[in-house]
C-alpha cells in the first residue's frame, strides 16, 4: 500500500498495525533483509525505490531455473511428478469459456504455474529458490496482468508449454518458454508510478468492499 520511495516511521506503521513498536522493528528490519525497505538513521525508513535493473535480473535467473526443470522434467516425466502434472493440466488445459478475466486471480495461477513446473522435477532447493524469486517478483508479475491480451496469452502460452512437456518435447518447450518469459520481462520497462498508484487504489477498493460484505453477513 506505499509506493515505492515512499518514507514512513515506526510509529507510522506501529498505528496503522495497532502493534506495539517491537514487533513492528523486528519485521521491518526481516524486510529491510530481503530487499523490500531500507532504514536511515535519522529520517526513518523509505520503500525502496523501484530498480528495474533488480527486476530484470530476476527474471534472468528465473530463466535459467525453469530452462534446467523443463530439461529434468521430460527426462523423468510423471514417474514422481503425477500431482503437479495434474493440477496444471486441470488449470491450463480448459475450454476458453472456462477461462478466468480477473487479472489479481490469473496471476496467482500464473506463478503458481512456473512454481509446479520447478517443484514437478523433484530438485527441492531449486524449487525453493525458485519460490523465493517468485516472491519478490510477485508485485511485478501483478502488474503485468492489468491488461485483457496480457491474461489471454498466458492461458495460450501456458497450454503450449505444457502440452509440449507432457508430449516429452523438451527443446519444443524450451523454445515456448523463453519468449513467453521475456514477454513478461518486456512489461517491466513499461512499468510507471502511475501503474503502481492504479494498482494501489484497486487493492484498497477490493479489501474495503470484503470488508463491507464480511459487515453485511
Amino acid at each position: 500500500r506505499l509506493m515505492p520511495g515512499a518514507h514512513f516511521s515506526e510509529n507510522e506503521i506501529s498505528e496503522r498495525m495497532s502493534a506495539s513498536r517491537t514487533p513492528v522493528r523486528q519485521a521491518l528490519f526481516w524486510l529491510e533483509h530481503e530487499g523490500y525497505v531500507q532504514v536511515y538513521s535519522r529520517s526513518g525508513w523509505q520503500v525502496k525505490p523501484f530498480d528495474f535493473k533488480y527486476f530484470e535480473d530476476l527474471y534472468d535467473v528465473r530463466i535459467v531455473l525453469e530452462e534446467a526443470a523443463i530439461r529434468r522434467l521430460c527426462d523423468s516425466l510423471l514417474r514422481q511428478a503425477g500431482p503437479a502434472i495434474e493440477e496444471l493440466k486441470a488449470t491450463w488445459l480448459i475450454d476458453d469459456d472456462a477461462r478466468l478475466s480477473d487479472g489479481q486471480q490469473v496471476s496467482a495461477l500464473d506463478e503458481r504455474f512456473h512454481c509446479l513446473l520447478v517443484e514437478a522435477c523433484g530438485n527441492e532447493e531449486m524449487a525453493a529458490i525458485h519460490r523465493g524469486i517468485s516472491e519478490r517478483m510477485r508485485i511485478i508479475r501483478r502488474l503485468d496482468f492489468t491488461k485483457g491480451p496480457r491474461i489471454d496469452a498466458t492461458y495460450n502460452e501456458h497450454g503450449a508449454i505444457l502440452r509440449a512437456v507432457l508430449k516429452r518435447r523438451g527443446e519444443e518447450a524450451l523454445r515456448l518458454l523463453k519468449p513467453h518469459i521475456e514477454a513478461s520481462k518486456a512489461e517491466v520497462r513499461k512499468i510507471t508510478l502511475h501503474m503502481l498508484h492504479a494498482a494501489r487504489e484497486r487493492h484498497q477498493a477490493q479489501g474495503e468492499q470484503g470488508r463491507t460484505m464480511q459487515r453485511i453477513g
